[in-house]
C-alpha cells in the first residue's frame, strides 16, 4: 500500500516532556512539544499528534481517523496501535473512539531506536493497516524534545481548522492534477428539443374543439393513445366530419351487404363473375374509406389522441374554438433528448474542429454537468457565416438530466483537444478576494496556509493554475469557505476541541 507521510512538530500550551514534570523550578515551565504524523491510505486519513517518544515513558498519541473519500469521522472501529523498534513491539488496543473519529492512545516504548508505527483498523467491512514509517524513540526526554523542536512549523499566514470542525461540514482535500487542458470557449447556449423528441398534432378536419376534461393543460403528462380532444363537425353546413363519417359507414355497410349477397348468388350461378367482381371492388373501396376515417373519427368528429408518451408542451387551441384542416393543435414532447445551440465568435474558428468535450452549467441551481454525464455529443459545427450573422453556430445533443427546460439558457464551456498539460484544481478550491484568487494549502490536516495563485482558463468545473501552487501540495478542495470564515474570526486555537 502506498502512503504519503508528513512528519511535523507543533508547540502548544501545556507542560513540557512526555509524561515529564519539572522538579523544583522557579522559572516559567516550557511549552510542550508535539510531533505530528499524517498518512493517507486508500480508505483512511490519519492525523496523529504524539508526545516525543522516550524509552520507558508513557506517551500520548492522539489519533484522528477520517474515512475516505468522504473525509468523515470514523465512528465505529477497534484500533490497535503498535510501535515496532528493533524487532520489539509495544501495542495498545482501543475498542471504540473516545470521541467520534478520535482515539487517544497512551503507550510506553520499551527500546530506543528507529522504527515504525502500525495502526490495525478493524471494522465490519474488513481490516486495514496504516503504517507510519520513520519514527524515532529516544533514550531520554532532552534528546526527544530537542529533535522535535527542530521541526516546528511556522504559523505565519496559516489558519487552524480542527478535524472536529471539518467532520461537521462538506470537506475534502486533494492534490492538483496535471492533465491536458486546451482552449476553453465560454459561451451561452439555448436549450431546444431534439428532432424526433417532439410531435405536432394537427387537425385532419375542420370543426369545433372540445377538450377532454379540464386537465388538458400545458405541462401535464400524457400517455400514448390517450384521448386529448375531439374536433366536432356536427352542426356545420360545410366540411362536416360527422356527416362524412356517417356516409362512409353507411356506404361500407351497404357495400358489404351487397358483396355478401352477390357471393352467395354467384355460387348458384345467378350472378356473373363480372358482377361479383364489381360488388367486391365497391365493398373494398368503401371499407378502405371507412377504415381510414374510423382510425381518427367517430360519429361526433375527429378524436385526437396523443401519438406518444410525454407531456403537452404547447396547446394551440381553446375549448370551443374552430380549427381548420391542417391547423396545429397540440405539441407533444418527451423532453428526453435535447439540443444545446450556441453561436461563437469567428476568432475561435481554428479551435472548433478540435472540440471534443463540453461542460454545461445550469444557472438556476449552479450545477455543472460534463458532456459524458449527460451522454452527449457534438452534433454539428457551422462551416459558414452569413451577412446577417457573423457568428458560427455549434450544436450539441444531450440527454435531459431533469433540470433542463427547452427554451431556457445554460452556460456552455466548449473544450478542445490538446497535447499540452496544465496544473488543474477544482473550482470549489478557489476563493476570490477583491479580484485576487486564493487556495488553502494543507500544512497539516488541522493547519492551512492561505496561498495566492494566478489562474488561467476554466471549463466550469476546473481551473488552470499558472503560478503559486506546486504539484505535490495538498489543498482544500471542498469547504474552503469555512476556513476563510475561521480565519476572519481568528478565535480558534491550535488544540480547539482536543484533549491531550
Amino acid at each position: 500500500m502506498y502512503f504519503k507521510l508528513l512528519l511535523t512538530s507543533l508547540i502548544g500550551f501545556a507542560l513540557a516532556g512526555c509524561n515529564h514534570s519539572p522538579e523544583n523550578e522557579i522559572h516559567t515551565e516550557p511549552e510542550e512539544v508535539k510531533v505530528q504524523y499524517t498518512v493517507y491510505s486508500e480508505q483512511y486519513e490519519l492525523f496523529a499528534e504524539a508526545d516525543p517518544f522516550v524509552t520507558g515513558q508513557i506517551c500520548n498519541v492522539l489519533s484522528h481517523f477520517s474515512r475516505l473519500p468522504e473525509f468523515t469521522a470514523v465512528t465505529k472501529a477497534a484500533i490497535t496501535l503498535k510501535i515496532i523498534v528493533n524487532g520489539k513491539t509495544t501495542e495498545q488496543t482501543l475498542e471504540s473512539p473516545s470521541r467520534e473519529g478520535i482515539y487517544s492512545f497512551d503507550i510506553k516504548p520499551e527500546v530506543s531506536g528507529d522504527g515504525i508505527m502500525e495502526y490495525l483498523v478493524k471494522t465490519d467491512s474488513g481490516d486495514h493497516k496504516i503504517t507510519v514509517p520513520d519514527i524515532i524513540v529516544y533514550p531520554d526526554s532532552q534528546d526527544a524534545i530537542a529533535a522535535a523542536e527542530k521541526n516546528i512549523i511556522p504559523k505565519a499566514n496559516t489558519t487552524v481548522f480542527t478535524k472536529e470542525q471539518s467532520w461537521k461540514i462538506d470537506f475534502s482535500t486533494g492534490y492538483p492534477e496535471r492533465k491536458p487542458f486546451g482552449q476553453v470557449i465560454k459561451t451561452t447556449a439555448q436549450v431546444q428539443s431534439a428532432q424526433g423528441d417532439e410531435m405536432l398534432v394537427t387537425a385532419k378536419t375542420g370543426g369545433v374543439i372540445s377538450l377532454s376534461g379540464e386537465s388538458i393543460l400545458e405541462g401535464i403528462k400524457v400517455s400514448e393513445g390517450q384521448t386529448l380532444l375531439t374536433i366536432k363537425g356536427s352542426g356545420l353546413s360545410e366540411n362536416n366530419s360527422s356527416v362524412r363519417y356517417a356516409e362512409a359507414r353507411n356506404n361500407f355497410e351497404k357495400s358489404k351487404s351487397d358483396y355478401e349477397r352477390a357471393n352467395i348468388l354467384s355460387a348458384e350461378k345467378i350472378v356473373s363473375e363480372k358482377q361479383l367482381l364489381e360488388t367486391r371492388t365497391l365493398y373494398e373501396n368503401a371499407k378502405f374509406v371507412f377504415d381510414n376515417l374510423n382510425q381518427d373519427f367517430n360519429s361526433a368528429g375527429q378524436v385526437v389522441t396523443s401519438p406518444m408518451t410525454g407531456f403537452i408542451k404547447q396547446l394551440f387551441v381553446k375549448n370551443g374554438q374552430y380549427a381548420e384542416t391542417g391547423q396545429p393543435i397540440i405539441l407533444i414532447s418527451q423532453n428526453k433528448s435535447l439540443l444545446l445551440r450556441t453561436e461563437v465568435q469567428q476568432k475561435y474558428a481554428k479551435y472548433l474542429n478540435s472540440i471534443t468535450d463540453a461542460n454545461i452549467r445550469t444557472v438556476e441551481d449552479n450545477r455543472t454537468y460534463t458532456l459524458e454525464e449527460l451522454n452527449g455529443k457534438v452534433l454539428s459545427i457551422g462551416k459558414v457565416t452569413t451577412p446577417d450573422n457573423y457568428l458560427i453556430p455549434v450544436t450539441l445533443q444531450i440527454n435531459n438530466a431533469g433540470s433542463f427546460l427547452p427554451g431556457s439558457f445554460v452556460e456552455l464551456y466548449l473544450k478542445t483537444l490538446t497535447n499540452s498539460k496544465a496544473l488543474i484544481v477544482p473550482n470549489s478550491a478557489i476563493l476570490e478576494e477583491q479580484g485576487s484568487f486564493f487556495v488553502f494549502v494543507q500544512v497539516t490536516p488541522e493547519l492551512f496556509e492561505k496561498r495566492e495563485i494566478k489562474t488561467g482558463a476554466t471549463d466550469g468545473n476546473d481551473t488552470e493554475v499558472i503560478r503559486g501552487l506546486g504539484d505535490n501540495e495538498r489543498i482544500v478542495t471542498s469547504g474552503a469557505i469555512f476556513i476563510k470564515l475561521a480565519q476572519a474570526t481568528g478565535t480558534l486555537d491550535a488544540h480547539s476541541g482536543h484533549v491531550h
